[in-house]
């Protein structure tokens, strides 16, 4: 720990210590994959098994958004990203799906990254709160997934 102007540098929490640790694992598990099929199929059953890990509230939400997100961007690959379900086109993480639990919050979060073209102007919401998922929410979600593959 060093000190500066007066203040401690922590260093990183151990839930983000966790999610780099789950990330490094992550990239291991796909460089040991065989074909691309088999890495497909394999990367989904990790997101499923990490799904059906999650807490019951998460998890219903995480099993509501794998399925919105794999009907409405089907060129979304399912896949992990720090240890959180995610959804990636070319290899590349479009959006993801970060448990409450996860980081200790109090809301699961559907967030979204730069290569997302959800666009509005000159800002736009990158990240979503979720706390239920209803058939409105899934409507939103569907649009969204739509919007950032488009």
């Amino acid at each position: 720990m060093s000190k500066t102007n007066g203040s401690t540098h922590e260093g990183f929490t151990a839930e983000e210590r966790a999610a780099m640790k789950d990330h490094a694992q992550d990239l291991k598990a796909a460089a040991r994959r065989g074909s691309r099929a088999d890495k497909a199929a394999e990367a989904e059953r990790d997101v499923l098994a990490k799904i059906a890990e999650m807490q019951d509230s998460d998890r219903i939400m995480a099993e509501r958004v794998h399925a919105v997100v794999k009907a409405n961007a089907p060129v979304l690959a399912p896949k992990l990203w720090y240890g959180m379900p995610s959804y990636a086109l070319d290899g590349k993480v479009v959006c993801f799906f970060q448990s409450a639990e996860k980081f200790k919050a109090r809301y699961a979060t559907l967030g979204f990254s730069d290569l997302a073209t959800l666009d509005e102007g000159a800002m736009w919401a990158a990240g979503f709160a979720l706390t239920e998922v209803t058939a409105e929410v899934e409507e939103r979600i569907a649009a969204l997934v739509k919007q950032a593959v488009s």
